[in-house]
C-alpha cells in the first residue's frame, strides 16, 4: 500500500493578507482618508479576501482527499498480485514485468534477478490481465475429472516361486481375492468442455478417455531390460458426449467414439456377464416416461484376418430399455443384431504356397431380461438372463463383448445361454456378504461346436473389527464339462486380513495380505495351477495386494 498523502499547510495566506493590508493603508492615507474609514475598508477588504481564501483551501483538501482514496483502492487491488509475485517463481515475474526499484525488498528480491531483461513495468492492467487468465484455469481446472482403478501387489507359491492363479478350465473367471497375479489398472481421464454445471438452459459436452494398463509384476521395466515380458497398454475408452441438446429430451446424452459400453459386472470373480464395449455411437437415457432407453451402433475389427472386403468386422446394432419399475424393483429388456461380412481369407503356408479359405457371411441377434433391487439391505440384488446365437452369441467374457471369433463356416451354429445372479447385503456396519451364482451353456468354434457347461457359485463375507480393520475372505467353487476334452471341479478359499477407508463392503482403498488354497479334481491334473503344480491337485500361494477405484 503507497504511504499517506502528507498535509499541505499554507503559510503564504498570512503572509499575503498582511501584503494586501499594507497597500490598502497606504493607499487610504494617501487620498487623506480618516483612521475609521481606512479601518473600516481595511475589515471590509480582508473579510472578503479570507472567506476566498478558506474556500479555496476547503476545495482543494477535498481534491486532495479523493485522490487519496483513489490511490487507496488502487494499492489495495494491486497488494494480491503484488503478494503473489513475491511468493512465486521468476516465470511470474516475467510475466508481469520488471519491478520498480522502490518495490524490490528481501522478500522480492527474485526480481531484480531480471531488472533491464523484461519489456515493461507491471501496471494495473497487466495485474489484472495476469488474475484474469488465473481465474480461467481455475475454471478449467473445476471442469476436469480424474478417475480410475487400479490393484497391485506381489505373492508367492508354497513351492518357492511366483503366485499362480487357480482357475478352472472353461471358466471365463475365477475367484478373485488373493487370486490376481498381475497389476491391473484404468486411468480415467475426463473434461466437461461446455456447460460443465449443467446448467438447465444450456447444452453440455464433455470427452472421456481411459488407458488400460496390465503388467506380470515381472521385473520393473522387463520389456525394455531384458527383451521379453507381457506388459500391456491400450487405449480403451475415447469419445465424446453431449447432453440436454433437445428441450423435449433434457436426459439424452449422445456420444461417438471408443467406450465401454452396457457393461454387467460381477466384482467377487470379475466377471462380465454383459460387455458390448467398442467403437461407434448412439443415444442413452432417451426419457419414455415409464423407464429409459438406448440404443446404439458399435462395432469392432480383426487386423489379422482380411478378406477381399478389407479387415474382418462386426458390427452391431444394440438396443435397450431399462429402469422399468415393477414388481419387487428394476427391470430391463434389450436385443442385440449383429452382423459379419465374410469372403475369402489368403494365407502363406511354411511351403509358400497360398490357400484360400471361403467364409460365409454370418448374422446373429442375442437378447437379455435383467432385474434390480437397489438399495437393498444395505446392498442390492441383480438377476439376468440372455440368450445369443450366431455372430451375436460372443456377449459374456471380461472385456471381450464385441471381439469377432475366430471365423469359421460354423459360426452361424455359435449359441450361449447365461444366466447370473448377485447379491450384497450389509445390514449394519459390523458385518457384509456377497453371494453369487452363475449357470452357462454355449458352442461355439472354440467348444468344437460341442456343448460346454460351467456352474458357478461362491460366497465373500467380511467382518469390520474396527473403523479401518476388517477380516474378509471368498470360497468359490466351479464346475466345468466340455465333452472329449475335460470334466471336473475346483473350490478355492482366501483369508484376508484388511486395512480400509471405512465400514463398507466397497469401501476403498484397501491393504490387504492373504493366503489362498485351492484344490480340484483328478479331471483337471496338469490343467490348474501352472508349472509349480501341473502334477498335483491342490496348491497355496500367498502375499499382500492394494487395491482402490475412485
Amino acid at each position: 500500500m503507497a504511504p499517506p498523502l502528507p498535509k499541505r499547510r499554507y503559510p503564504q495566506v498570512g503572509r499575503t493578507l498582511c501584503f494586501l493590508a499594507i497597500i490598502m493603508c497606504t493607499s487610504s492615507v494617501a487620498r487623506g482618508q480618516s483612521t475609521e474609514q481606512q479601518l473600516q475598508q481595511l475589515k471590509e477588504q480582508f473579510e472578503t479576501t479570507t472567506k476566498q481564501f478558506e474556500e479555496r483551501i476547503s476545495t482543494l483538501e477535498q481534491q486532495l482527499e479523493a485522490e487519496r482514496e483513489a490511490r487507496k483502492l488502487k494499492d489495495a487491488s494491486a497488494e494480491p498480485e503484488q503478494a503473489t509475485q513475491q511468493r512465486t517463481k521468476p516465470t511470474v515475474v516475467q510475466m508481469l514485468g520488471k519491478p520498480q526499484k522502490s518495490e524490490l525488498t528481501e522478500s522480492n528480491q527474485v526480481g531484480a534477478k531480471f531488472q533491464g531483461q523484461l519489456p515493461s513495468e507491471p501496471t494495473y492492467d497487466l495485474l489484472r490481465e495476469a488474475d484474469e487468465k488465473i481465474a480461467k484455469l481455475q475454471e478449467r481446472e473445476g471442469s476436469f475429472e480424474f478417475h480410475g482403478y487400479f490393484r497391485s501387489g506381489f505373492g508367492l507359491n508354497s513351492k518357492g516361486g511366483q503366485q499362480v492363479a487357480f482357475e478352472a478350465p472353461g471358466a471365463q473367471a475365477k475367484y478373485r481375492l488373493g487370486n490376481e497375479t498381475e497389476s491391473y489398472a484404468e486411468l480415467i481421464f475426463v473434461n466437461n468442455w461446455v456447460n460443465p454445471d449443467r446448467e438447465l438452459d444450456k447444452a453440455w459436452f464433455r470427452s472421456e478417455f481411459l488407458i488400460e494398463a496390465n503388467t506380470s509384476n515381472s521385473e520393473n521395466f522387463a520389456n525394455s531390460s531384458i527383451g521379453v515380458g507381457s506388459d500391456q497398454f491400450r487405449v480403451r475408452e475415447a469419445f465424446v458426449q453431449a447432453g440436454n441438446l433437445f428441450e423435449s429430451q433434457p436426459s439424452a446424452k449422445f456420444w461417438a467414439g471408443e467406450r465401454y459400453y452396457r457393461r454387467q459386472h460381477i466384482d467377487s470373480d470379475d466377471f462380465f456377464p454383459l460387455d458390448m464395449s467398442g467403437y461407434g455411437g448412439g443415444v442413452e437415457d432417451l426419457d419414455l416416461k415409464f423407464g429409459k432407453a438406448a440404443i446404439a451402433f458399435i462395432g469392432v475389427a480383426r487386423p489379422d484376418l482380411a478378406t477381399q472386403n478389407g479387415n474382418m468386422t462386426t458390427s452391431r446394432i444394440d438396443a435397450t430399455v431399462y429402469d422399468v419399475k415393477g414388481p419387487l424393483g428394476f427391470w430391463g429388456v434389450w436385443f442385440d443384431y449383429a452382423t459379419a461380412k465374410g469372403g475369402q481369407i489368403k494365407s502363406t503356408s511354411d511351403s509358400n504356397q497360398a490357400t484360400v479359405t471361403s467364409v460365409p457371411s454370418a448374422n446373429g441377434y442375442a437378447y437379455g431380461i435383467r432385474h434390480q433391487r437397489l438399495e437393498w439391505h444395505g446392498g442390492y440384488h441383480t438377476f439376468l438372463i440372455q440368450y445369443g446365437t450366431g455372430a451375436a452369441s460372443n456377449f459374456s467374457g471380461p472385456g471381450i463383448g464385441t471381439t469377432i471369433p475366430t471365423p469359421s463356416p460354423d459360426t452361424a451354429k455359435s449359441k450361449q445361454f447365461l444366466a447370473t445372479e448377485q447379491i450384497v447385503l450389509q445390514p449394519n456396519d459390523k458385518f457384509a456378504v456377497m453371494p453369487i451364482f452363475l449357470f452357462q451353456r454355449l458352442k461355439n468354434l472354440n467348444t468344437q461346436n460341442e456343448w460346454q457347461q460351467w456352474v458357478s457359485f461362491g460366497v465373500r463375507p467380511e467382518v469390520f473389527l474396527t473403523r479401518h480393520l476388517s477380516l474378509t475372505g471368498d470360497c468359490g467353487f466351479d464346475h466345468t464339462n466340455l465333452p472329449g476334452s475335460y470334466e471336473g471341479w475346483l473350490r478355492k478359499c482366501t483369508f484376508a486380513p484388511q486395512i480400509g477407508a471405512d465400514r463398507k463392503f466397497f469401501g476403498r482403498p484397501v491393504l490387504r495380505a492373504f493366503v489362498t488354497y485351492a484344490n480340484w479334481s483328478n479331471g483337471f491334473r496338469g490343467l490348474v495351477g501352472g508349472v509349480p503344480f501341473e502334477k498335483a491337485t491342490a496348491g497355496l500361494t500367498y502375499g499382500v495386494q492394494a487395491e482402490h477405484w475412485w
